[in-house]
């Protein structure tokens, strides 16, 4: 049985072995704020529908860690639950108002989300000194971990097709919400029971009808489109870009660009138009669909309800015919609509029905 401290409970900044440095311990004595409640349920008249009861909240283990928030796991009303907690600077007023602004924004959107390749919120709190998101814990970790795991170009292109699958149902529930994700990547892709991927993290998300230029934005490079990275307007179509990135990710399980710095890879895809190197046993079913995914121009990559069709339609394919993925050809000059088995099929149906109705040569 593991122990939770009390959300009450100061966690004291001690490590054996070594004294802390006045830095370390100047950055633990900030954090343990966050870490005391000065009342008991602070949900109450006035709150919002999501506000926690911070009573019935306990704090485990610290698991994950960002540049202005914790992660730690815990336990809400008896259910296991990840707990993230925003720290805001007190120092610097405009960065404290721009955290306050995300924070109330990702959990905006959180709240009507529902789906089961989303992770479920659970409950937030805007209390001072407390100011934390509580979802569904997610116990499989990061895609990103669990690739690092595997050996290079090792997954099962069936496992790559399922997983892929899962990203893209939830990425098109989120764009038919009109919301925009802007930092797809498989550090915010968690992994669930029976492999089950879940799209995390919205803290730059955006509904799509507020999302303006990428001006100040702070992405992650290397998953970043060309042209978010160049500061310009951008669409739902840069979330297309980023999955074509994951799914190279998912096929090689390495990460993009990995002998550049950040910086190096925003200028190398925005100004050369680099992308990763796709192996020589990539299949064609797969890098026919990468390559449109993150395409230079945001209008031809596809609606991830097209990607959604695609996949599915692979995935059929491959129940009746193991072999599918190394004899899968498309053919030349096809548009992205009409080169995948689905759309195919549905054409030829419709070619072969014509031609049923039409007279024949010669006939009265």
């Amino acid at each position: 049985m593991k122990t939770f401290y009390c959300f009450k409970q100061i966690v004291h900044p001690r490590r054996r072995g070594r004294r802390l440095s006045l830095g370390e311990y100047n950055r633990a004595i900030s954090w343990s704020k966050y870490l005391i409640s000065s009342g008991g349920a602070i949900k109450g008249e006035g709150e919002e529908e999501w506000s926690a009861d911070m009573s019935q909240l306990l704090i485990g283990r610290k698991f994950a860690s960002g540049r202005h928030s914790r992660i730690y796991r815990g336990i809400y009303k008896q259910i296991d639950v990840a707990i993230k907690l925003i720290s805001q600077p007190e120092e610097d007023e405009d960065l404290a108002a721009a955290l306050e602004k995300q924070f109330t924004s990702e959990v905006a959107l959180l709240f009507r989300l529902k789906h089961p390749n989303i992770i479920t919120f659970v409950a937030a709190c805007k209390k001072p000194p407390v100011f934390c998101i509580i979802t569904e814990y997610v116990a499989g970790g990061s895609l990103r971990q669990y690739l690092h795991k595997q050996e290079p170009n090792s997954l099962p292109h069936k496992l790559v097709l399922k997983l892929a699958l899962d990203i893209a149902q939830g990425m098109h529930y989120l764009h038919a919400q009109g919301i925009l994700h802007r930092d797809l990547k498989s550090e915010n892709l968690l992994i669930g029971e029976d492999m089950c991927v879940k799209v995390a993290d919205f803290g730059i998300s955006c509904l799509e009808s507020q999302c303006g230029s990428g001006k100040g934005f702070t992405g992650t490079y290397r998953w970043m489109a060309p042209e978010m990275i160049q500061e310009k307007q951008h669409t739902r179509k840069v979330d297309v870009y980023s999955f074509g990135i994951v799914l190279w990710e998912l096929l090689t399980a390495l990460t993009p660009f990995q002998d550049m710095t950040p910086e190096q890879a925003a200028f190398a895809v925005s100004q050369k138009n680099a992308r990763p190197p796709l192996p020589a046993t990539c299949p064609l079913a797969f890098s026919h669909l990468i390559n449109k995914c993150w395409s230079t121009n945001p209008d031809k990559r596809p609606q991830f309800e097209e990607i959604v069709s695609i996949l599915e339609s692979y995935t059929e394919s491959v129940e009746k015919d193991p072999t599918f993925f190394s004899s899968y050809r498309p053919a030349q000059g096809q548009a992205i609509g009409n080169c995948f088995p689905k759309f195919t099929s549905s054409l030829r149906r419709a070619s072969f029905k014509r031609k049923a109705l039409s007279p024949k040569p010669g006939a009265t």
